[in-house]
């Protein structure tokens, strides 16, 4: 006997929420940092992933910003991870808070903030913000 996924009335499942979570992505790779107390802020325009319902494409502005401790993150390695979620299906809120966690794994900021400005999809336009500790 089969177990039918269980869905919520407008048809997302489980299965579509934890979309991408566990992706194996491009490590981020770093440098060792020579400075204290000092603030980097990155931005990223041109982030892109796929809706894990309906198959379309997402737009949008990845900002992060960090503390970093004894590592900073190397930009080509961050830029070919980000572009990886190019064709991946993942929710808005699942992407910002996975590369907020695979940030810190990286390079273990004194903090670290991710933020998320998706472009308007029918009528409504969301910012998502994760931020570590």
């Amino acid at each position: 006997m089969r177990s039918k996924e269980k869905t919520n009335k407008l048809g997302y499942s489980e299965r579509h929420a934890q979309s991408g979570v566990d992706a194996k992505l491009p490590e981020i790779e770093t440098w060792p940092n020579q400075y204290k107390g000092y603030k980097i802020a990155i931005e990223i325009p041109e982030y892109t992933a796929i809706c894990p319902k309906t198959g379309l494409p997402d737009f949008g502005t990845i900002r992060l910003c960090y503390m970093p401790d004894k590592a900073c993150l190397e930009l080509k390695s961050l830029k070919l991870y980000i572009h990886s979620y190019r064709n991946l299906g993942i929710f808005y809120e699942n992407a910002v808070n996975r590369i907020l966690q695979d940030v810190v794994t990286a390079c273990r900021p004194v903090w670290a903030s991710v933020t998320g400005e998706f472009t308007a999809r029918g009528g409504l336009r969301s910012t998502i913000e994760a931020k570590y500790p």
